[in-house]
């Protein structure tokens, strides 16, 4: 979950791939999965679809009980708010969701008014970023 990630556990983070124009998007899901390789599109065994994922650079060390690479996967459900924009998420967001905006190699994103399905903040405001009408 979004919450529990430790910026530790980021540390070496090099690139996010983003498998689809994050734009629209107000919340995409994040976790850590434990994944073979440090580079490339990974594997994805979840409900809905993988929207990006982290490359790790050369310093990321494997588990020594598994040989794995702790990364960083982002994903949406098909009832999350861009497929069922009066659904479940109509306000308010899943725990691990961030604001793609928010997030960048090594930062673990938060969530903002736009992810949790409020009102634009003066902020937004000022830059012209507007919400979707609900």
């Amino acid at each position: 979950m979004s919450a529990l990630i430790d910026p530790e556990q980021l540390s070496s983070e090099t690139e996010l791939v983003w498998l689809e124009d994050i734009a629209p998007l107000d919340y995409v899901r994040q976790t850590l999965d434990r994944l073979p390789t440090r580079r490339g599109k990974p594997a994805y065994h979840r409900a809905g679809r993988m929207v990006g994922y982290a490359i790790l650079g050369a310093d990321a060390r494997s588990s020594r009980a598994s040989g794995t690479f702790v990364r960083r996967v982002f994903w949406l459900l098909p009832h999350d708010r861009d497929g069922q924009p009066t659904g479940l998420y109509a306000s308010g967001a899943p725990s691990e969701a961030i604001d793609p905006r928010t997030v960048a190699p090594r930062i673990k994103g938060y969530k903002t008014q736009r992810s949790e399905g409020g009102p634009e903040s003066a902020a937004m405001r000022e830059l012209g970023i507007t919400l979707p009408e609900a």
